[in-house]
């Protein structure tokens, strides 16, 4: 009987292991669904502030840089794998100009959005509907950010459903601050309380401090940046020159020239990735989307 008991609990406790592999956490049931790269490149546009611009102009300019770039150099060069080389290097060209305009225009709405927070705060203390609050910052809110909330109290005015007007603003703004207010808002709004005021200013202060800590850790790490962009131009640009010549250029037409040419701008590519990773500071993510 013992033995039989042993076994029973053995075969039991097997059993639970084994179900145990198999069953899904929790936690990642409750983990958001990763964003695309066609999406993050989405954000950027709008971040970058280009009127017009969109996903698909943006990867036809590439496509369209690719192409000429490539015809120029192979005509002008003749060899294959430079022109390659140098058309890869075009065709990255309009990404890299969109995310450093963003990455720049991030860096100011940064500094503007605490006193947009004020002037919301402001607004409310003055007896102002939210909506109302929210919709005067399209002609007394910070010059850069004008333009969405000009358009958040037309829709407004034209539907009446706050929460799907916040829901367009938040896709106009793209960005993780805006999507910070526009939620907290939104609780505000259906939840009610009088802590509103309370709560906007405890996020302007944040805000402002996040902006203060993140210029000044900007400022010293700025000079790692630039090193891997010298380091990243120097062997291009020498081999920019040396196709002005070409003899010095005619070895990289054989197959083993290619396969130089292609190591080189793995390790470079890998080299910047690496550099920019340890000396730039993470950007904010937008988890509230």
């Amino acid at each position: 009987m013992t033995g039989l008991l042993l076994g029973l609990t053995l075969g039991i406790g097997l059993f639970l292991v084994w179900w145990s592999c198999w069953v899904p956490d929790p936690g990642e049931r409750r983990r958001p669904p990763r964003v695309g790269a066609l999406e993050l490149l989405r954000d950027e546009v709008v971040q970058s502030g280009l009127s017009g611009l969109t996903v698909r102009s943006l990867l036809l300019a590439c496509t369209s840089s690719f192409v000429l770039v490539l015809a120029i150099v192979w005509v002008g060069v003749g060899v294959l794998p430079i022109a390659v080389c140098f058309a890869v290097l075009a065709a990255v060209l309009p990404v890299a100009y969109v995310r450093r305009r963003a990455r720049r225009r991030r860096a100011v709405l940064r500094d503007l959005w605490p006193d947009a927070v004020d002037n919301i705060t402001s607004a409310v203390r003055a007896g102002m509907a939210l909506p109302e609050a929210l919709g005067q910052l399209g002609d007394r809110g910070p010059e850069p950010l004008r333009e969405p909330f000009r358009r958040f109290a037309e829709d407004y005015r034209l539907t009446g459903r706050f929460s799907d007007c916040l829901d367009r603003l938040k896709e106009r703004l793209s960005d993780p601050v805006g999507d910070r207010l526009v939620e907290s808002l939104r609780i505000a709004r259906e939840v009610g309380g009088s802590d509103l005021g309370r709560l906007l200013r405890t996020l302007s202060v944040f805000l402002r401090e996040d902006a203060r800590t993140r210029a000044e850790l900007e400022t010293r790490q700025a000079w790692t940046v630039n090193a891997a962009r010298l380091a990243v131009a120097a062997p291009w640009v020498v081999l920019a020159l040396m196709s002005t010549r070409p003899e010095s250029v005619e070895a990289y037409a054989s197959g083993l020239g290619a396969a130089v040419l292609a190591v080189g701008a793995a390790v470079t590519a890998a080299a910047y990735w690496l550099m920019v990773r340890i000396g730039r500071l993470p950007e904010e993510q937008r988890v509230l989307r």
